[in-house]
């Protein structure tokens, strides 16, 4: 070790390697493509809440909120709209509530599936979830006027990929070498306790929703649990298309 003006410290032999600098673990060490994804979500929201009037967001909500009620009627006697609603609602959210806990849930899940797969399949997982997770909407409320918004399916999509692969089979979980798991099969996943665990209390959260639990007290918005339940299987049972090969 030396000293500030470079000569040896005393006690020390000349030429000792100097002891290694410990540097602590940031608390949020987020892939780009997240924190992108987050920056994205919340200048959307910010914008329709301090910028746009009224009319105008309900404009806005016309052409990107996802509406079942599309998919009834003849395309032709409609805007484009149908093409990429599937995909511009997951950019949308109803409340600072509704964007603070799906932000919350994307850094938990979002970084460690964005470590394993790299931004271009993240993104690609992305679109994929949020069309999977309003199919299924669309199949259980075929006609409906209602539009669904917000990132809650893919942030379920996130959730169901992290299930084959971010829970080991015995010792402590960390989230810094999660992604570096083995890919679990499905069958294997579903012998895995902790994932069994982790796979019931998610689904009982949302049949809570289903009944009405955590929905809004004057009936003005629901909980699409649908939705998230559509992101979660397809999350969990076609993560592997997505995987980096070498990992699996």
């Amino acid at each position: 070790m030396t000293n500030d003006n470079g000569s040896v410290a005393p006690g020390e032999p000349f030429g000792a390697a100097p002891e290694p600098e410990r540097r602590s673990e940031p608390v949020f060490n987020l892939p780009r493509v997240v924190v992108v994804a987050l920056g994205l979500l919340w200048a959307i929201h910010l914008i329709r809440v301090g910028l746009l009037g009224r009319i105008q967001d309900l404009g806005l909500l016309l052409e990107t909120a996802f509406i079942p009620l599309r998919y009834a009627v003849p395309l032709t006697d409609q805007s484009p709209a149908w093409l990429w609603s599937p995909v511009t609602y997951s950019l949308l959210h109803g409340s600072f509530a509704h964007i603070i806990v799906n932000s919350l849930w994307l850094v938990a899940f979002g970084a460690i599936v964005a470590r394993r797969i790299g931004t271009t399949r993240f993104v690609l997982f992305w679109v994929a979830s949020a069309v999977a997770a309003v199919a299924l909407h669309l199949a259980l409320h075929w006609g409906d006027d209602v539009p669904v918004i917000g990132a809650s399916g893919v942030v379920s999509g996130l959730m169901g990929a992290a299930a084959r692969f971010a829970f080991p089979q015995s010792g402590r979980f960390r989230r810094e070498k999660a992604h570096f798991l083995p890919r679990l099969s499905v069958v294997e996943s579903l012998s895995n306790r902790t994932v069994l665990v982790y796979v019931g209390l998610w689904f009982g959260i949302n049949a809570l929703a289903a009944f009405g639990f955590g929905s809004d007290p004057t009936g003005t918005t629901q909980i699409a649990w649908e939705a998230h339940i559509g992101g979660f299987l397809f999350g969990f049972l076609g993560f592997a298309f997505f995987d980096r090969r070498s990992w699996a």
